[in-house]
């Protein structure tokens, strides 16, 4: 039987990787079923006092431009131009849209993108915990060494593993996330409004998207190899306790204590924050300032950098569980 094939009916038979799908779908039918009762179709009426409320800001904002022109005309006085920009176009304006008056109503534009992090939590979580287990139940029971026993290239068979897990929580991440944000258009539909679906929305969804599909086949890879390093599914939910609390919790508090410049450097989560939202701005203490106030260093780290860091990491603990596979006794 080709090996690609034998693996991917062993991942589908394990009864763990079933129930994380079963949970999958029930956290996303219950998020929807929340969605559901907290909205309603808007009837004419609060239309009618959206648009309403529309029109009177874009009134103030012609307003607030009038006087703006005003204050800057020739002979106008000086406490006239006192109280606007030289540049009128610099104005701050509201442009509100309708979707800003609607009360209890789902707009499927807006809040698309909150739910859509939602997601990519849970299938990052679903992929660490399936990629964790599914080595790891095959080290504790002697089925890695049966397996060795058909087919003994280690490298080989290591690989073939990692490189059926990561298609199928691939294919199962794109699947989940068409029928979560269908689920929710279809909401929206029903009992809200879609919002200004415009290429603007589009730009922002779909690679947020594909960048949250690339990070759960990150973390999906890193609970595997963590688990081929320890040798158990344990491992692997160990080591992500300890560095969620030891390091992101109290190493973050010790470094805020001793006034480490730029604290935030040192910490994953920074780099997964800013592959998934294109930048993090971050604020540090200023070096060598002896006011009394010294006002914070603001820095930003941008995908390119969160994405390399990420990679590294990845590449690590895939080299270092493939060293240590191939030479150590698996009895």
């Amino acid at each position: 039987m080709n090996l690609v094939q034998a693996e991917l009916e062993r991942l589908a038979s394990r009864r763990f990787v079933q129930l994380m799908l079963a949970l999958l779908i029930a956290a996303f039918t219950v998020t929807v079923a929340t969605t559901v009762s907290g909205s309603h179709k808007p009837d004419a009426a609060e239309l009618s006092h959206a648009q309403t409320q529309v029109q009177r800001e874009l009134d103030e904002d012609e307003r607030r431009l009038a006087a703006c022109r005003l204050a800057n005309r020739p002979g106008a006085s000086e406490d006239e131009r006192a109280r606007y920009p030289r540049d009128c176009d610099t104005i701050p304006l509201d442009r509100p849209q309708i979707e800003d008056f609607l009360n209890g109503v789902f707009v499927f534009e807006r809040q698309i993108r909150g739910l859509v992090y939602f997601l990519i939590t849970f299938l990052a979580l679903f992929g660490f915990l399936v990629g964790a287990s599914y080595i790891g139940a095959d080290l504790t029971s002697g089925g890695m060494t049966n397996l060795l026993l058909w087919r003994p290239q280690r490298l080989t068979v290591l690989g073939t593993k990692l490189g059926t897990l990561l298609g199928a929580v691939f294919g199962v991440s794109v699947v989940a996330s068409l029928l979560f944000v269908s689920a929710f258009w279809l909401v929206a539909e029903v009992r809200g409004i879609t919002g200004t679906l415009d290429v603007d929305f589009w730009s922002y969804l779909l690679p947020t998207l594909i960048r949250g599909w690339v990070l759960t086949l990150m973390v999906t890879a890193i609970g595997f190899t963590i688990a081929v390093l320890g040798r158990h599914t344990a491992a692997a939910l160990g080591v992500l306790a300890a560095y969620a609390v030891l390091w992101e919790g109290g190493g973050r508090i010790v470094m805020e204590i001793i006034d480490a410049p730029r604290p935030d450097m040192w910490m994953l989560s920074t780099y997964i924050g800013a592959w998934l939202l294109g930048q993090v701005q971050l604020s540090a203490t200023a070096a060598n300032c002896q006011e009394m106030y010294c006002p914070p260093v603001l820095y930003a780290v941008n995908w390119p950098i969160g994405l390399l860091v990420l990679s590294l990491v990845v590449a690590a603990f895939v080299a270092g569980s493939f060293a240590s596979f191939r030479k150590r006794d698996l009895v």
